[in-house]
């Protein structure tokens, strides 16, 4: 019992950490299999028509009420302005008393460039609704000193009044796409809104989040199908919100489907810093008809900060698929030879 009591101590510092500090939006170690959750100036940035993506992250699993959360979007390609048209669902929920997210948000992207670069603007707007179930929390007065936590004992910390809140939620992005450079960045909670449960004002930080990748051919033959080429991808991103900052940095080798990848991600000052690995697999079902699904699965395995033996690591999946629509005819997709940010994932 004395064991169990540690983990709860622990499960129920995690969500005070939430409760009492400046929440911290997650961030996926696939970066590259969420696009639209890491820029909106992403959205609509693909060779198909419609797209398609979920991925899920599994924080620390071997905690009692381990971090989870979930992305989902659709986006729809928009040639006309060689932007798109498109919806994010994010879903969170952090420690045992189920801290819990709910994001629905629209965005819309423009670009203009030629055939030698494409410049992206994206905008989001949508509605957040924060909850946390007090009734789940463990304190102190709760756990006996000889038996642990005794389930069913009441506590006599106080509780706010309000355990539900929605708010108005923006953002907005920008990608720059130059032969073998693809620059961008974002900015998220740009109204800064108000996500406390009590009168107290509590503020929600902008997250700001820059990224960059480069392209190296390894394939000296330039008459060689480009299915058939090899890329060496070295990839940053750098996020920042109030006083927490990360880097990933690390790449990715390409060849035809099978895309493997090894990142470094430094969890900023004081924080938990991690090793990742990462695998992605193409099934291209129609090639033709720019159809395809794609696998993704990556796992961090805690480098400073947090034992691996305690927290079992990160674990994500991801699939997306992509599609053309029968209706539309070939050739309408502006920019079209220029790179273009999808070339780098």
């Amino acid at each position: 019992m004395r064991g169990m009591a540690k983990y709860y101590f622990l499960a129920l510092m995690l969500v005070l950490g939430c409760l009492d500090a400046f929440a911290q939006d997650h961030m996926y170690s696939q970066f590259f299999n969420s696009p639209v959750y890491l820029n909106p100036a992403l959205n609509g940035q693909f060779e198909g028509d419609l797209r398609m993506n979920l991925i899920y992250r599994n924080q620390y699993s071997s905690l009692p009420g381990n971090l989870t959360y979930l992305s989902a979007s659709i986006d729809y390609n928009v040639p006309q302005f060689g932007g798109g048209i498109g919806l994010l669902v994010t879903r969170s929920s952090e420690g045992s008393a189920y801290l819990t997210k709910n994001n629905f948000a629209g965005i819309y992207s423009y670009s203009v460039g030629s055939e030698d670069y494409v410049l992206s603007f994206g905008l989001q707007a949508g509605i957040t609704n924060r909850s946390v179930d007090f009734s789940k929390l463990v304190f102190g007065d709760q756990i006996d000193p000889s038996l642990g936590y005794i389930p069913g004992s009441t506590t006599g910390a106080d509780k706010p009044d309000f355990n539900n809140k929605f708010f108005f939620d923006a953002g907005a992005g920008i990608n720059l796409t130059l032969k073998n450079f693809n620059i961008g960045g974002a900015a998220q909670h740009l109204n800064r809104p108000n996500e406390s449960f009590t009168g107290t004002p509590y503020v929600l930080p902008v997250r700001a989040t820059m990224h960059a990748s480069f392209r190296y051919n390894l394939t000296r033959d330039d008459n060689m199908d480009e299915d058939d080429k090899s890329y060496i991808i070295p990839s940053v991103v750098f996020y920042k919100q109030a006083q927490a900052q990360s880097i990933s940095a690390g790449m990715q080798y390409k060849r035809r489907s099978v895309n493997a990848g090894l990142w470094c991600r430094s969890g900023g000052a004081g924080g938990p810093s991690a090793i990742v690995v990462s695998f992605i697999f193409d099934l291209f079902i129609n090639r033709e008809g720019r159809e395809k699904l794609r696998f993704g699965v990556s796992h961090d395995v805690p480098a400073g900060g947090l034992n691996y033996g305690n927290t079992s690591g990160t674990t994500e999946g991801s699939i997306g698929y992509e599609t053309t629509l029968p209706s539309r005819s070939g050739g309408e997709h502006k920019f079209l030879g220029a790179s273009r940010c999808y070339d780098f994932y």
